[in-house]
Protein backbone atom coordinates (compact mmCIF):
# COMPACT_ATOMS: atom_id res chain seq x y z
CA UNK A 1 0.00 0.00 0.00
CA UNK A 2 1.20 3.74 -0.19
CA UNK A 3 3.54 5.24 2.10
CA UNK A 4 1.54 7.87 3.43
CA UNK A 5 -1.35 5.57 4.10
CA UNK A 6 0.48 3.30 6.26
CA UNK A 7 2.22 5.99 8.56
CA UNK A 8 -1.46 7.39 9.22
CA UNK A 9 -3.20 6.59 12.80
CA UNK A 10 -4.53 2.74 12.84
CA UNK A 11 -8.88 3.12 12.81
CA UNK A 12 -11.38 0.87 14.13
CA UNK A 13 -11.55 -2.36 11.55
CA UNK A 14 -14.82 -3.73 10.67
CA UNK A 15 -14.71 -7.45 9.49
CA UNK A 16 -17.51 -9.29 6.88
CA UNK A 17 -17.66 -12.40 5.46
CA UNK A 18 -19.32 -12.89 1.86
CA UNK A 19 -19.35 -16.37 -0.16
CA UNK A 20 -20.45 -14.74 -3.33
CA UNK A 21 -17.51 -11.54 -4.16
CA UNK A 22 -15.63 -12.37 -1.00
CA UNK A 23 -13.49 -9.30 -1.66
CA UNK A 24 -15.97 -6.96 -2.36
CA UNK A 25 -17.85 -6.82 0.42
CA UNK A 26 -17.84 -3.04 0.69
CA UNK A 27 -19.79 -3.07 -2.47
CA UNK A 28 -23.01 -3.66 -4.24
CA UNK A 29 -22.20 -4.60 -7.46
CA UNK A 30 -24.24 -4.07 -10.55
CA UNK A 31 -25.28 -5.75 -13.32
CA UNK A 32 -23.79 -3.50 -16.63
CA UNK A 33 -27.41 -2.72 -18.72
CA UNK A 34 -27.18 -3.59 -22.66
CA UNK A 35 -26.55 -0.67 -24.86
CA UNK A 36 -28.74 0.14 -28.13
CA UNK A 37 -26.87 0.64 -30.55
CA UNK A 38 -27.91 3.02 -33.30
CA UNK A 39 -26.92 0.50 -36.05
CA UNK A 40 -24.85 -2.70 -36.40
CA UNK A 41 -21.10 -3.07 -38.67
CA UNK A 42 -20.23 -6.83 -39.84
CA UNK A 43 -16.48 -6.72 -39.09
CA UNK A 44 -15.13 -9.80 -41.92
CA UNK A 45 -11.24 -9.56 -41.25
CA UNK A 46 -8.74 -12.18 -42.89
CA UNK A 47 -5.53 -12.65 -41.09
CA UNK A 48 -2.01 -14.00 -41.40
CA UNK A 49 -0.69 -15.98 -38.53
CA UNK A 50 2.75 -17.62 -37.87
CA UNK A 51 1.79 -20.98 -35.22
CA UNK A 52 4.07 -23.44 -33.55
CA UNK A 53 3.53 -26.97 -34.24
CA UNK A 54 5.97 -29.73 -32.97
CA UNK A 55 7.68 -29.98 -36.65
CA UNK A 56 8.15 -26.07 -36.16
CA UNK A 57 6.63 -22.70 -37.26
CA UNK A 58 3.87 -23.00 -40.12
CA UNK A 59 1.60 -19.83 -41.81
CA UNK A 60 -1.93 -20.44 -41.14
CA UNK A 61 -4.99 -18.26 -42.01
CA UNK A 62 -7.54 -16.50 -39.50
CA UNK A 63 -10.67 -15.62 -40.37
CA UNK A 64 -12.79 -13.18 -37.81
CA UNK A 65 -16.51 -12.44 -38.15
CA UNK A 66 -18.37 -10.59 -35.53
CA UNK A 67 -21.33 -8.15 -35.37
CA UNK A 68 -20.24 -4.73 -33.57
CA UNK A 69 -22.63 -1.95 -32.94
CA UNK A 70 -21.74 1.16 -34.74
CA UNK A 71 -22.10 3.73 -31.92
CA UNK A 72 -21.98 3.01 -28.51
CA UNK A 73 -22.67 5.19 -24.94
CA UNK A 74 -19.64 5.83 -22.62
CA UNK A 75 -20.45 4.21 -19.19
CA UNK A 76 -22.59 1.53 -20.60
CA UNK A 77 -21.72 -1.86 -21.82
CA UNK A 78 -22.39 -3.60 -25.06
CA UNK A 79 -21.24 -6.89 -26.23
CA UNK A 80 -19.92 -8.12 -30.13
CA UNK A 81 -22.33 -11.21 -31.52
CA UNK A 82 -22.32 -13.32 -33.66
CA UNK A 83 -18.72 -14.33 -33.27
CA UNK A 84 -16.54 -16.77 -35.57
CA UNK A 85 -12.85 -17.73 -35.62
CA UNK A 86 -12.02 -19.79 -38.89
CA UNK A 87 -8.15 -21.29 -38.75
CA UNK A 88 -6.74 -22.87 -41.37
CA UNK A 89 -4.15 -25.08 -40.79
CA UNK A 90 -1.98 -26.06 -43.44
CA UNK A 91 -1.37 -29.60 -45.13
CA UNK A 92 2.09 -30.40 -43.29
CA UNK A 93 -0.26 -29.08 -39.54
CA UNK A 94 -2.25 -32.32 -40.80
CA UNK A 95 1.01 -34.27 -41.07
CA UNK A 96 1.98 -33.28 -37.42
CA UNK A 97 -1.45 -34.39 -35.81
CA UNK A 98 -1.90 -37.68 -37.74
CA UNK A 99 1.67 -39.23 -36.27
CA UNK A 100 0.01 -40.06 -33.03
CA UNK A 101 -2.40 -42.02 -34.91
CA UNK A 102 -5.07 -39.63 -34.51
CA UNK A 103 -7.77 -39.51 -37.42
CA UNK A 104 -10.22 -36.73 -35.94
CA UNK A 105 -9.58 -33.80 -34.33
CA UNK A 106 -12.20 -31.32 -31.71
CA UNK A 107 -10.77 -27.74 -31.06
CA UNK A 108 -11.17 -25.18 -28.37
CA UNK A 109 -10.10 -21.53 -29.57
CA UNK A 110 -8.56 -18.78 -27.36
CA UNK A 111 -8.27 -15.22 -29.20
CA UNK A 112 -6.78 -12.36 -27.81
CA UNK A 113 -8.37 -9.08 -28.61
CA UNK A 114 -6.75 -5.70 -27.48
CA UNK A 115 -8.86 -2.84 -26.99
CA UNK A 116 -7.81 0.41 -27.74
CA UNK A 117 -8.96 4.08 -26.93
CA UNK A 118 -6.31 6.83 -27.52
CA UNK A 119 -3.60 5.79 -25.13
CA UNK A 120 -5.92 3.70 -22.83
CA UNK A 121 -6.04 -0.09 -23.45
CA UNK A 122 -7.55 -2.98 -22.51
CA UNK A 123 -7.34 -7.13 -23.37
CA UNK A 124 -9.81 -9.98 -23.43
CA UNK A 125 -9.83 -13.41 -24.76
CA UNK A 126 -12.48 -14.32 -27.43
CA UNK A 127 -13.23 -18.47 -26.74
CA UNK A 128 -15.02 -20.34 -29.04
CA UNK A 129 -15.78 -24.29 -29.55
CA UNK A 130 -15.43 -26.13 -33.22
CA UNK A 131 -17.45 -29.04 -34.21
CA UNK A 132 -15.66 -32.34 -34.27
CA UNK A 133 -13.55 -32.35 -37.55
CA UNK A 134 -11.89 -35.46 -39.45
CA UNK A 135 -8.17 -34.93 -39.73
CA UNK A 136 -8.06 -34.68 -43.97
CA UNK A 137 -6.18 -37.18 -46.03
CA UNK A 138 -4.36 -34.60 -47.68
CA UNK A 139 -4.69 -30.70 -48.29
CA UNK A 140 -5.44 -28.12 -44.86
CA UNK A 141 -7.71 -28.51 -41.81
CA UNK A 142 -9.90 -25.94 -41.33
CA UNK A 143 -11.43 -25.34 -37.44
CA UNK A 144 -14.80 -22.81 -37.39
CA UNK A 145 -15.46 -21.88 -33.74
CA UNK A 146 -17.99 -19.84 -32.68
CA UNK A 147 -18.78 -18.99 -29.07
CA UNK A 148 -20.25 -15.84 -26.23
CA UNK A 149 -17.77 -13.13 -25.99
CA UNK A 150 -16.67 -10.13 -23.26
CA UNK A 151 -18.60 -7.49 -22.71
CA UNK A 152 -16.57 -3.69 -22.90
CA UNK A 153 -17.59 -0.64 -21.17
CA UNK A 154 -16.18 2.40 -22.43
CA UNK A 155 -15.12 5.19 -20.01
CA UNK A 156 -15.14 7.81 -22.28
CA UNK A 157 -16.15 9.12 -24.94
CA UNK A 158 -13.75 9.00 -28.46
CA UNK A 159 -13.14 5.66 -31.02
CA UNK A 160 -12.59 2.44 -29.61
CA UNK A 161 -10.70 0.08 -31.37
CA UNK A 162 -10.80 -3.92 -31.56
CA UNK A 163 -7.60 -6.06 -32.90
CA UNK A 164 -6.67 -9.50 -33.26
CA UNK A 165 -3.56 -10.38 -31.06
CA UNK A 166 -2.41 -14.05 -30.13
CA UNK A 167 -4.20 -17.39 -30.67
CA UNK A 168 -4.05 -20.59 -28.75
CA UNK A 169 -5.93 -23.92 -30.22
CA UNK A 170 -6.48 -26.39 -27.38
CA UNK A 171 -7.06 -29.79 -29.62
CA UNK A 172 -8.33 -33.41 -28.14
CA UNK A 173 -6.77 -35.70 -30.84
CA UNK A 174 -8.80 -38.86 -31.35
CA UNK A 175 -7.34 -42.23 -33.05
CA UNK A 176 -10.38 -44.43 -35.36
CA UNK A 177 -11.24 -46.80 -32.57
CA UNK A 178 -12.68 -43.71 -30.31
CA UNK A 179 -9.24 -44.48 -28.17
CA UNK A 180 -6.96 -41.16 -27.43
CA UNK A 181 -4.02 -40.26 -29.86
CA UNK A 182 -0.29 -39.88 -28.50
CA UNK A 183 -0.43 -37.42 -27.55
CA UNK A 184 -3.76 -36.67 -26.15
CA UNK A 185 -4.20 -33.24 -26.49
CA UNK A 186 -1.48 -30.72 -28.02
CA UNK A 187 -2.54 -26.75 -27.21
CA UNK A 188 -0.83 -24.60 -30.48
CA UNK A 189 -0.15 -21.07 -30.18
CA UNK A 190 -0.11 -18.88 -32.63
CA UNK A 191 1.32 -15.08 -33.13
CA UNK A 192 -0.16 -12.63 -35.38
CA UNK A 193 2.12 -11.92 -38.63
CA UNK A 194 4.18 -8.97 -39.15
CA UNK A 195 2.24 -8.20 -42.11
CA UNK A 196 -1.18 -8.38 -41.11
CA UNK A 197 -3.28 -5.56 -42.58
CA UNK A 198 -3.84 -2.62 -40.13
CA UNK A 199 -1.84 -4.60 -37.32
CA UNK A 200 -5.23 -6.91 -37.01
CA UNK A 201 -7.72 -4.55 -36.70
CA UNK A 202 -10.69 -5.82 -36.31
CA UNK A 203 -13.15 -2.89 -36.13
CA UNK A 204 -13.86 0.66 -34.34
CA UNK A 205 -17.03 1.60 -32.50
CA UNK A 206 -17.90 5.38 -31.69
CA UNK A 207 -18.07 5.77 -28.26
CA UNK A 208 -20.78 8.70 -27.34
CA UNK A 209 -21.22 10.83 -24.25
CA UNK A 210 -24.33 9.78 -21.84
CA UNK A 211 -25.88 12.35 -20.13
CA UNK A 212 -26.39 9.98 -17.26
CA UNK A 213 -22.59 8.79 -16.76
CA UNK A 214 -20.64 12.34 -17.45
CA UNK A 215 -17.29 11.23 -19.31
CA UNK A 216 -14.03 12.38 -17.64
CA UNK A 217 -13.20 13.83 -20.62
CA UNK A 218 -12.73 12.77 -24.78
CA UNK A 219 -10.15 10.45 -25.79
CA UNK A 220 -8.16 10.87 -28.81
CA UNK A 221 -10.30 10.76 -31.48
CA UNK A 222 -7.34 8.65 -33.37
CA UNK A 223 -7.50 4.68 -32.16
CA UNK A 224 -4.41 3.27 -30.64
CA UNK A 225 -4.07 -0.09 -31.90
CA UNK A 226 -1.89 -2.65 -30.04
CA UNK A 227 1.09 -4.00 -31.26
CA UNK A 228 0.45 -7.79 -31.75
CA UNK A 229 1.00 -9.99 -28.52
CA UNK A 230 4.11 -11.74 -28.42
CA UNK A 231 3.34 -13.93 -25.26
CA UNK A 232 5.50 -13.16 -23.29
CA UNK A 233 4.34 -13.07 -19.92
CA UNK A 234 3.66 -9.62 -18.22
CA UNK A 235 5.99 -8.28 -14.81
CA UNK A 236 3.85 -8.81 -11.92
CA UNK A 237 3.07 -5.76 -9.62
CA UNK A 238 2.08 -4.82 -6.47
CA UNK A 239 -1.11 -3.30 -5.89
CA UNK A 240 1.01 -0.19 -4.21
CA UNK A 241 2.37 0.44 -7.48
CA UNK A 242 1.78 3.45 -9.02
CA UNK A 243 1.33 2.10 -12.26
CA UNK A 244 -0.79 -0.66 -11.44
CA UNK A 245 -4.55 -0.71 -12.76
CA UNK A 246 -7.12 1.00 -10.29
CA UNK A 247 -3.38 2.76 -8.46
CA UNK A 248 -3.23 5.99 -6.40
CA UNK A 249 -1.50 9.32 -7.20
CA UNK A 250 0.80 10.75 -4.61
CA UNK A 251 -2.07 12.71 -3.37
CA UNK A 252 -4.10 9.60 -3.34
CA UNK A 253 -6.52 10.87 -6.02
CA UNK A 254 -7.07 8.35 -8.90
CA UNK A 255 -4.66 8.50 -11.94
CA UNK A 256 -6.17 10.33 -14.77
CA UNK A 257 -5.37 7.30 -17.36
CA UNK A 258 -6.56 4.15 -15.48
CA UNK A 259 -10.27 6.29 -15.38
CA UNK A 260 -10.38 5.77 -19.26
CA UNK A 261 -9.31 2.23 -19.70
CA UNK A 262 -12.50 0.29 -20.81
CA UNK A 263 -13.38 -1.91 -18.86
CA UNK A 264 -14.08 -6.01 -19.91
CA UNK A 265 -16.15 -8.11 -18.15
CA UNK A 266 -15.59 -11.76 -19.52
CA UNK A 267 -18.00 -14.52 -19.64
CA UNK A 268 -17.74 -18.00 -18.72
CA UNK A 269 -16.33 -20.19 -21.41
CA UNK A 270 -19.45 -22.17 -23.22
CA UNK A 271 -20.09 -25.24 -21.22
CA UNK A 272 -19.02 -24.63 -18.25
CA UNK A 273 -21.90 -24.38 -16.22
CA UNK A 274 -22.00 -28.42 -17.06
CA UNK A 275 -20.25 -30.62 -15.03
CA UNK A 276 -18.19 -33.05 -16.66
CA UNK A 277 -18.52 -36.37 -16.58
CA UNK A 278 -14.73 -37.02 -15.79
CA UNK A 279 -13.93 -34.55 -13.65
CA UNK A 280 -12.81 -35.97 -10.28
CA UNK A 281 -15.14 -35.32 -7.29
CA UNK A 282 -14.67 -32.14 -5.19
CA UNK A 283 -17.06 -32.96 -1.57
CA UNK A 284 -17.13 -32.27 1.42
CA UNK A 285 -17.33 -35.97 3.45
CA UNK A 286 -16.83 -36.96 6.86
CA UNK A 287 -13.29 -36.98 6.93
CA UNK A 288 -13.55 -33.33 5.88
CA UNK A 289 -16.77 -31.97 7.45
CA UNK A 290 -17.48 -28.26 5.87
CA UNK A 291 -18.54 -25.57 7.84
CA UNK A 292 -20.12 -21.91 7.31
CA UNK A 293 -17.42 -20.61 5.70
CA UNK A 294 -16.56 -23.72 3.63
CA UNK A 295 -16.05 -23.47 -0.35
CA UNK A 296 -15.06 -25.61 -2.53
CA UNK A 297 -13.71 -25.54 -6.53
CA UNK A 298 -11.76 -27.05 -9.18
CA UNK A 299 -8.13 -25.67 -10.11
CA UNK A 300 -6.52 -26.32 -13.37
CA UNK A 301 -3.85 -24.92 -15.94
CA UNK A 302 -0.71 -25.60 -17.48
CA UNK A 303 3.08 -25.32 -15.95
CA UNK A 304 6.34 -24.42 -18.68
CA UNK A 305 9.42 -26.81 -18.07
CA UNK A 306 12.29 -24.65 -19.29
CA UNK A 307 14.82 -27.51 -19.80
CA UNK A 308 12.44 -29.42 -22.22
CA UNK A 309 10.96 -25.94 -24.43
CA UNK A 310 7.69 -27.33 -23.56
CA UNK A 311 4.68 -26.84 -21.50
CA UNK A 312 2.79 -29.56 -19.34
CA UNK A 313 -0.95 -29.56 -17.74
CA UNK A 314 -1.59 -29.38 -14.58
CA UNK A 315 -4.35 -31.46 -14.35
CA UNK A 316 -8.10 -30.83 -13.23
CA UNK A 317 -7.97 -30.88 -9.41
CA UNK A 318 -10.10 -30.44 -6.03
CA UNK A 319 -9.32 -27.45 -3.67
CA UNK A 320 -11.30 -27.15 -0.27
CA UNK A 321 -11.25 -23.72 1.56
CA UNK A 322 -11.61 -22.17 4.42
CA UNK A 323 -12.45 -18.54 3.69
CA UNK A 324 -11.70 -16.34 6.35
CA UNK A 325 -13.42 -13.07 7.15
CA UNK A 326 -12.59 -9.70 5.23
CA UNK A 327 -10.98 -6.74 7.42
CA UNK A 328 -11.89 -3.57 6.23
CA UNK A 329 -8.99 -0.56 7.99
CA UNK A 330 -10.25 2.83 6.72
CA UNK A 331 -8.48 5.36 5.83
CA UNK A 332 -8.16 8.62 8.05
CA UNK A 333 -10.13 10.77 6.06
CA UNK A 334 -12.78 7.77 5.79
CA UNK A 335 -13.13 7.97 2.25
CA UNK A 336 -12.10 4.03 1.81
CA UNK A 337 -10.23 1.53 3.58
CA UNK A 338 -7.75 -0.85 3.14
CA UNK A 339 -9.38 -4.97 2.73
CA UNK A 340 -7.44 -8.11 4.24
CA UNK A 341 -8.66 -11.36 3.87
CA UNK A 342 -6.97 -14.74 5.07
CA UNK A 343 -8.24 -17.90 4.27
CA UNK A 344 -6.88 -21.61 3.86
CA UNK A 345 -7.34 -24.35 1.98
CA UNK A 346 -5.90 -28.11 0.90
CA UNK A 347 -6.05 -30.15 -2.48
CA UNK A 348 -8.11 -33.09 -2.32
CA UNK A 349 -7.91 -36.32 -4.33
CA UNK A 350 -9.33 -39.71 -2.93
CA UNK A 351 -9.05 -38.46 0.89
CA UNK A 352 -5.30 -37.25 0.44
CA UNK A 353 -4.05 -34.08 -0.34
CA UNK A 354 -2.92 -33.71 -3.59
CA UNK A 355 -3.77 -33.87 -7.41
CA UNK A 356 -4.72 -36.55 -9.74
CA UNK A 357 -2.17 -38.06 -11.51
CA UNK A 358 -1.36 -36.67 -14.97
CA UNK A 359 1.07 -37.48 -18.05
CA UNK A 360 3.04 -35.31 -19.67
CA UNK A 361 5.56 -35.88 -22.75
CA UNK A 362 8.54 -34.03 -23.84
CA UNK A 363 11.46 -34.60 -26.01
CA UNK A 364 14.45 -34.76 -23.72
CA UNK A 365 17.61 -33.21 -24.10
CA UNK A 366 15.89 -31.85 -27.63
CA UNK A 367 15.22 -35.90 -29.20
CA UNK A 368 14.56 -38.33 -26.69
CA UNK A 369 10.20 -38.74 -26.57
CA UNK A 370 10.03 -39.09 -22.74
CA UNK A 371 6.47 -39.79 -21.17
CA UNK A 372 6.20 -39.45 -17.09
CA UNK A 373 3.20 -39.81 -15.23
CA UNK A 374 3.23 -37.17 -12.12
CA UNK A 375 1.29 -36.38 -9.05
CA UNK A 376 1.64 -32.85 -7.07
CA UNK A 377 1.93 -33.59 -3.39
CA UNK A 378 0.58 -31.41 -0.85
CA UNK A 379 2.80 -31.24 2.06
CA UNK A 380 1.75 -28.23 4.17
CA UNK A 381 -0.89 -25.67 4.59
CA UNK A 382 -2.62 -23.99 1.46
CA UNK A 383 -2.83 -20.35 2.26
CA UNK A 384 -4.38 -17.52 0.37
CA UNK A 385 -3.86 -13.69 1.77
CA UNK A 386 -6.02 -10.88 -0.58
CA UNK A 387 -4.97 -7.50 0.32
CA UNK A 388 -7.06 -4.55 -1.63
CA UNK A 389 -8.07 -1.00 -1.56
CA UNK A 390 -11.40 0.42 -2.15
CA UNK A 391 -13.07 3.93 -2.66
CA UNK A 392 -16.40 5.00 -0.77
CA UNK A 393 -16.29 7.95 -3.59
CA UNK A 394 -15.87 6.19 -6.44
CA UNK A 395 -16.81 2.67 -6.02
CA UNK A 396 -13.06 1.43 -7.43
CA UNK A 397 -11.87 -1.47 -6.10
CA UNK A 398 -8.98 -3.43 -6.33
CA UNK A 399 -7.52 -6.57 -5.27
CA UNK A 400 -4.38 -8.54 -5.08
CA UNK A 401 -4.04 -12.50 -3.69
CA UNK A 402 -1.28 -14.50 -2.77
CA UNK A 403 -1.93 -18.26 -3.03
CA UNK A 404 0.77 -20.59 -1.85
CA UNK A 405 1.26 -23.73 -1.17
CA UNK A 406 3.86 -26.48 -0.45
CA UNK A 407 4.05 -29.55 -3.45
CA UNK A 408 6.22 -32.34 -4.26
CA UNK A 409 6.59 -33.72 -7.59
CA UNK A 410 6.41 -37.35 -7.51
CA UNK A 411 7.31 -39.21 -10.54
CA UNK A 412 5.47 -42.92 -10.55
CA UNK A 413 5.92 -44.13 -13.96
CA UNK A 414 8.41 -43.25 -16.83
CA UNK A 415 9.30 -44.32 -20.54
CA UNK A 416 11.75 -43.25 -22.77
CA UNK A 417 11.88 -43.79 -26.35
CA UNK A 418 9.04 -46.02 -25.99
CA UNK A 419 10.69 -47.95 -23.35
CA UNK A 420 9.62 -48.18 -19.32
CA UNK A 421 12.03 -47.73 -16.83
CA UNK A 422 11.38 -48.34 -13.23
CA UNK A 423 11.24 -45.74 -10.93
CA UNK A 424 10.29 -47.00 -7.98
CA UNK A 425 7.96 -46.10 -5.20
CA UNK A 426 9.73 -42.73 -3.70
CA UNK A 427 11.24 -40.78 -6.71
CA UNK A 428 10.08 -37.30 -6.00
CA UNK A 429 12.15 -33.55 -5.59
CA UNK A 430 13.91 -33.59 -2.71
CA UNK A 431 11.95 -30.42 -1.53
CA UNK A 432 9.09 -28.71 -2.14
CA UNK A 433 8.53 -26.87 -5.61
CA UNK A 434 10.23 -23.34 -5.02
CA UNK A 435 8.80 -19.85 -5.85
CA UNK A 436 10.54 -16.15 -5.11
CA UNK A 437 8.89 -15.39 -1.75
CA UNK A 438 8.13 -11.31 -1.69
CA UNK A 439 7.82 -11.95 2.50
CA UNK A 440 10.05 -14.82 3.72
CA UNK A 441 10.17 -13.62 7.52
CA UNK A 442 6.45 -13.83 7.40
CA UNK A 443 6.20 -17.18 4.64
CA UNK A 444 9.55 -19.47 5.30
CA UNK A 445 10.26 -22.61 3.29
CA UNK A 446 10.08 -23.45 0.10
CA UNK A 447 6.42 -23.53 -1.61
CA UNK A 448 4.76 -22.05 -4.91
CA UNK A 449 3.47 -18.31 -4.86
CA UNK A 450 0.95 -17.84 -7.42
CA UNK A 451 -0.83 -14.16 -7.83
CA UNK A 452 -4.17 -12.91 -8.83
CA UNK A 453 -5.22 -9.32 -8.93
CA UNK A 454 -9.10 -8.01 -9.63
CA UNK A 455 -10.00 -4.50 -9.98
CA UNK A 456 -14.03 -3.86 -9.97
CA UNK A 457 -15.60 -0.15 -10.95
CA UNK A 458 -19.39 -0.30 -11.31
CA UNK A 459 -21.60 -0.93 -12.92
CA UNK A 460 -18.97 -3.34 -14.66
CA UNK A 461 -18.71 -6.69 -12.82
CA UNK A 462 -15.31 -7.53 -11.42
CA UNK A 463 -12.73 -8.61 -13.81
CA UNK A 464 -9.72 -10.74 -12.58
CA UNK A 465 -9.19 -12.84 -9.75
CA UNK A 466 -11.26 -13.33 -6.84
CA UNK A 467 -10.87 -16.06 -4.14
CA UNK A 468 -14.92 -16.96 -4.27
CA UNK A 469 -14.96 -16.19 -8.20
CA UNK A 470 -11.81 -17.52 -9.48
CA UNK A 471 -10.02 -16.54 -12.67
CA UNK A 472 -6.32 -16.87 -13.27
CA UNK A 473 -3.48 -16.96 -10.93
CA UNK A 474 0.16 -16.87 -12.33
CA UNK A 475 3.75 -16.90 -10.84
CA UNK A 476 7.53 -18.77 -11.60
CA UNK A 477 8.57 -21.84 -9.94
CA UNK A 478 12.11 -23.59 -9.37
CA UNK A 479 11.44 -27.52 -9.33
CA UNK A 480 14.34 -28.99 -7.37
CA UNK A 481 16.62 -32.15 -7.74
CA UNK A 482 15.24 -35.38 -7.90
CA UNK A 483 15.84 -38.49 -5.43
CA UNK A 484 14.77 -42.10 -4.78
CA UNK A 485 14.43 -42.07 -8.32
CA UNK A 486 15.14 -45.74 -9.52
CA UNK A 487 14.40 -49.37 -8.47
CA UNK A 488 16.20 -52.47 -9.37
CA UNK A 489 19.61 -51.07 -9.08
CA UNK A 490 18.91 -48.25 -11.23
CA UNK A 491 19.63 -45.14 -10.58
CA UNK A 492 17.88 -42.27 -12.26
CA UNK A 493 18.22 -39.00 -10.30
CA UNK A 494 20.66 -37.46 -12.26
CA UNK A 495 18.86 -38.00 -15.97
CA UNK A 496 15.38 -36.93 -14.28
CA UNK A 497 17.01 -33.47 -12.63
CA UNK A 498 19.57 -33.23 -15.64
CA UNK A 499 16.46 -32.99 -18.26
CA UNK A 500 14.19 -31.29 -15.71
CA UNK A 501 14.94 -29.47 -12.77
CA UNK A 502 16.00 -25.85 -12.11
CA UNK A 503 14.48 -22.19 -12.22
CA UNK A 504 12.22 -19.84 -14.79
CA UNK A 505 9.36 -22.38 -15.13
CA UNK A 506 6.09 -20.13 -15.69
CA UNK A 507 2.70 -21.13 -14.10
CA UNK A 508 -0.58 -20.01 -15.03
CA UNK A 509 -3.67 -21.93 -12.99
CA UNK A 510 -7.05 -21.22 -13.48
CA UNK A 511 -9.88 -21.57 -10.63
CA UNK A 512 -12.91 -21.92 -11.15
CA UNK A 513 -16.14 -20.35 -9.49
CA UNK A 514 -16.49 -21.35 -5.78
CA UNK A 515 -19.34 -23.78 -4.19
CA UNK A 516 -20.21 -22.63 -0.84
CA UNK A 517 -21.48 -25.87 0.15
CA UNK A 518 -24.14 -23.93 3.20
CA UNK A 519 -25.47 -21.88 0.71
CA UNK A 520 -27.03 -24.11 -1.91
CA UNK A 521 -27.37 -21.84 -5.42
CA UNK A 522 -27.75 -24.14 -8.76
CA UNK A 523 -25.47 -21.70 -10.40
CA UNK A 524 -22.32 -22.82 -8.62
CA UNK A 525 -23.56 -26.30 -6.99
CA UNK A 526 -24.68 -29.66 -7.84
CA UNK A 527 -27.20 -31.21 -6.09
CA UNK A 528 -24.50 -33.16 -4.25
CA UNK A 529 -22.88 -29.66 -3.62
CA UNK A 530 -20.10 -29.93 -5.90
CA UNK A 531 -18.56 -26.94 -8.20
CA UNK A 532 -20.40 -26.92 -11.05
CA UNK A 533 -18.02 -25.14 -13.07
CA UNK A 534 -15.47 -26.31 -14.57
CA UNK A 535 -12.37 -23.75 -15.10
CA UNK A 536 -10.60 -24.25 -18.58
CA UNK A 537 -6.65 -24.52 -18.76
CA UNK A 538 -5.08 -21.28 -20.59
CA UNK A 539 -1.42 -20.42 -21.76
Amino acid sequence: MRGHRAAAPRLPRVRARTTAIGAFVVLAAMVPAAVSASGTQEADVTLPYVCRLPSGELPATVRVTADFPTAAKAGKAFTPTDVTTAVELPAEAVTDLSRGRAAGVRAVTRLGVGIAQGESAAEATWRGTARPAALPASGPLTLTATGEVASVTARVDGTLAFSARALDIDLALDTPDGTAADPAALTIGCTLAEDAPKRGLLATVLIEPDPEHPSTGPASPTPSVPAPDTGTPGTPRSPGDKDDQGGRDEQGGRDDQEDRTPTVTERAPRGAATRRPDAPPCRYDERHPSTSASLNAYVTGYTNVRKLAGASLIPLSCALIEQGPTDIELFPDYTGGYLTQHSQGTLWYRGEPRTPPFQATFLTFGFVPTKATMVLEQTGPMTMDGKGETSFVTLFTKMETRVRVPLVLRVTALEVNGTPLDVGTGCRTRSPLRSEEPEPAKFPGDHLVLTGRSSHQPPALPVGYLLSSGGPLTGEVTIPAFTHCGGKGENLDRLLTASVSGPGNYVKQMQGQTCAVQVFNPDQCTKDLQPLVIPVPER
